[in-house]
């Protein structure tokens, strides 16, 4: 069975108040995730920057 599956049979018998509090547990990790890609592309842009600045690299997209 998968994760996904288990999680939707277990939740068929929680009480109604922890289904709120469950919700706020998956959108805090759905934010959480987002947070970890933003930082990551952040970080990503600040290495390739040297790169992406180089005369060349301007030249190189000059033609679309």
């Amino acid at each position: 069975m998968e994760v996904k599956e288990l999680i939707a049979k277990e939740i068929e018998n929680v009480p109604e108040p922890y289904l709120v509090e469950i919700l706020d547990f998956i959108r805090f990790l759905e934010t959480k995730a987002l947070e970890q890609k933003m930082e990551l592309a952040l970080a990503s842009e600040t290495s390739l920057r040297k790169d992406w600045l180089k005369p060349e690299e301007d030249e190189a997209w000059n033609d679309l």
